[in-house]
Order: structure tokens, then sequence, then C-alpha cells
């Protein structure tokens, strides 16, 4: 699996593409822009939340601040597979990130038992500190999509991620139990993220213009999230009696 940084401070920008866009970019980047070792990953998710959904709502209204924690892997684990807890905080535009490895049959039992794990570290006691504040959080969302990655072989700080068939569900939410769900993009659609640690470099920006490709405010758990609302309450207004499509 290699090795993967525990902590990032960066900006991150989000683009929604469509195939022509995405062909277009992969080529006026290729000998540019390279394809990370790991080729195309499966990752997958589970975001945590409180029983009203706080963290995400409270994400929707793009406030100043905010904050989400979700345990990833990397393909389907085992139960003893290797995981990754993650606490991701947005100030001002720049996302701090927060990671802490360990197995996932551990990691269950810290976040569904509050059972400490066998070590203490800087970034444990960060997520501890938001368990404690945010005392009846659990599993709320499952998320997993195809990505490819890639960083610019001149600045090698700068990475580009290609993120499609991104899927969800809202139950069995265990990681062991497939990467499989709903979809939350149109078909042909990717979602590419630039991750700097600072300002944009001027020949990506540039590119960016010349292909008609702008920034949007995307957050795969906040669409996520939407979308199982919107088909809640259409189940309700059909139970009612009162659903017209």
């Amino acid at each position: 699996m290699g090795s993967y940084q525990m902590t990032f401070k960066r900006y991150e920008k989000k683009y929604l593409l469509d195939d022509s866009q995405y062909k277009e970019f992969v080529k006026r980047t290729s000998g540019r822009l390279i394809p990370d070792q790991y080729g195309t990953t499966t990752i997958c998710n589970i975001y945590f939340d409180t029983p009203d959904a706080r963290l995400i709502r409270a994400s929707l209204d793009k406030p100043v601040y905010k904050e989400k924690l979700r345990l990833r892997s990397y393909g389907t684990p085992k139960k003893d597979g290797p995981v990754f807890l993650e606490l991701k905080k947005k100030y001002k535009g720049i996302v701090y990130k927060r990671r802490e490895s360990m197995v996932l049959s551990e990691a269950e039992r810290y976040l569904l038992r509050r059972e400490m794990p066998g070590v203490e570290t800087q970034v444990l006691r960060e997520i501890d500190w938001f368990l404690q504040y945010y005392k009846d959080i659990r599993p709320a969302m499952y998320i997993a999509y195809d990505r490819i990655a890639a960083y610019d072989m001149e600045e090698p700080e700068l990475r580009v991620t290609f993120d499609w068939d991104i899927r969800f569900r809202s139950r069995e939410l265990d990681l062991r139990k497939g990467a499989w769900g709903r979809q939350i993009l149109e078909e042909g659609q990717q979602l590419m993220e630039i991750k700097i640690p600072g300002a944009m470099p001027v020949w990506l920006s540039e590119l960016l213009d010349q292909l008609h490709i702008y920034p949007i405010s995307f957050s795969k758990y906040g669409k996520a999230y939407q979308l199982q609302n919107v088909r809640h309450t259409r189940e309700g207004k059909r139970e009612g009696g009162k659903y017209c499509a």
C-alpha cells in the first residue's frame, strides 16, 4: 500500500468535468502531470455524524470553519486490514487534514465503543477531543469512488486527482460490505481536485481558462446527504398519495 502522509495543510479546488474537458486536460498536461505509482485506486469512506446530521448541515451552510471525521480504506478491507482515521478541517479556504493509521477492527472498537487504541499520538488526541465534543456521533454515510492521482513533475507538492463512479449508501455502513451504492455524478462526469500549498500556478490557471473549467463548491458527503433527503421526501409523498414526478 505504500506510505501515506499523515498531516496536510493546503488549498483544495474542485471542478466538475465532462468527458471532452477531461480528455483535453489530460492531453494538454501529459509530460508535466505524472500519475502516481498506485494507478487507479478505489477509495472507500464512512463519514461520521450526529443523528440529526449536525456536521453536514453546518457544512452545507458554507461557514468559515467546518470539520468532518471519516474512516477510509483503499479498496475493500478485511477485519485486520489497514485503514485511516481522518479528521478534516477547513478554515478560510485552507484544508487541514490529520490522519491516523490502524487496522479496521481496532478503528471500529475506538469509533463505535470508544476503546482507546494502544498508542497515543497528537492526531489521536485531536480525534478523541472531537469524539467527546460530538458525543452521539456515529456512522452516517458510506461513499466510495475510483481515483487517479497525479503530481506536477516540476512542483511535486501540486497534486491533481480525478474521481469518477462516486457512489453512496446510508445503510450497511461497514467498509467490509463492498464498494456499491447509488451514483452521485451524471454519466460521463469526472470530479477533478487540485491540491496546492499556495497560489495556483499561472500555467495551470491559464489552461483551466482555455478549457472553460471553473471551480465549484462540491462536497461528496454533502451531495450524498442532499440526494438521500430528496429520495426520502419523494418516498414520503408517494406513501401519502401526493407524489407526482
